[in-house]
């Protein structure tokens, strides 16, 4: 049973099959119709949630499927039932899971026992499915992703930093990470995207470094779900980091800027860039529709079959 829990559960061939996948989706978007039946989709949010929850439902019926939302507030997942469990029930009500939720173990667990394909919606540890959509985005506005170069700016030790470190070198990019020392990306992690082929990894504590020469210029909140104790003095500790038309112009000049969402304006992001001519996150936002859209499409194609068939 194939599922994407995170952002190397596909192979980079496969990356680039999603994303072209998703393109075709997005230029024809109701043609395909893999959910007709039509098949259910549960999606559970144990976290708050506007693109998530809006893109897998608007996809899952755009594909003719039923997408069924749970509360996870309600379902109480670890606390009221068991993961296990919950991944028995929904596994026969439903022909796929999306999960967005706090552990990435607990998502893993889910696609064990569900016996159907499983869709990380977000956990602490990866963001798969937003990076799809970082990725089309970028290919969107700059044609191939191989050999470009991504600053990401901020903390980077988050789910985002993680994917982007993944993802990235997955596509033959080179991701820099602007941060503050003991804000870089996992360590295992990083290990993993330097080892992968084409692409190449660099973490620094200079924020005009890592965005010298940059092509993207990638951002997300200061101040994660889970952290809003620490809002004050993170938002000291990563002022330098904050991507600003001064930050940007150390950028290539055609450089886009990227933000997955919700933005905190002025904090990690001003005004004038996000909602300047450099920004494409209003792409961004729309394009987790269509490649959550291939991701689903594609799972559901593959059902039954093991990662190394």
């Amino acid at each position: 049973m194939r599922h994407f829990l995170r952002d190397d559960d596909v192979s980079p061939q496969e990356q680039a099959e999603l994303l072209a996948l998703a393109a075709a989706m997005k230029a024809t978007p109701y043609d395909a119709k893999p959910l007709a039946g039509p098949h259910t989709v549960a999606m559970i949010f144990d976290k708050p949630t506007l693109r998530s929850q809006t893109s897998f439902a608007a996809g899952t019926a755009e594909l003719g499927g039923n997408p069924l939302v749970v509360d996870g507030g309600l379902a109480g997942i670890g606390r009221r039932e068991s993961v296990a469990d919950v991944a028995r029930v929904l596994g026969g009500q439903a022909s796929m899971i999306v999960w967005r939720t706090f552990a990435q173990a607990a998502v893993e667990e889910m696609a064990a026992m569900s016996g159907v394909p499983v869709i990380n919606a977000l956990t602490d540890e990866f963001h798969p499915c937003q990076l799809l959509a970082d990725l089309l985005t970028i290919q969107e506005h700059k044609g191939e992703l191989a050999g470009l170069t991504v600053a990401f700016l901020g903390d980077a030790a988050c789910n985002m930093g993680n994917s982007w470190a993944l993802a990235g070198t997955m596509a033959a990019m080179h991701v820099v990470f602007g941060c503050p020392e003991g804000y870089a990306p996992d360590a295992g992690v990083l290990v993993q995207a330097e080892a992968m082929p084409g692409g190449s990894v660099h973490v620094t504590d200079d924020p005009v470094a890592a965005v010298a020469g940059a092509d993207v210029v990638v951002t997300d909140t200061w101040v994660s779900m889970g952290k809003e104790d620490e809002a004050a003095d993170r938002r000291v500790l990563f002022s330098p980091y904050a991507v600003t038309s001064e930050l940007m112009a150390h950028a290539k000049p055609d450089a886009i800027a990227l933000h997955c969402l919700p933005a905190y304006r002025e904090n990690e992001i001003s005004a004038e860039v996000i909602d300047g001519p450099q920004s494409v996150v209003w792409d961004e936002a729309e394009n987790r529709r269509h490649v959550q859209k291939a991701v689903m499409a594609w799972l559901y194609e593959r059902r039954g079959v093991e990662p190394d068939e």
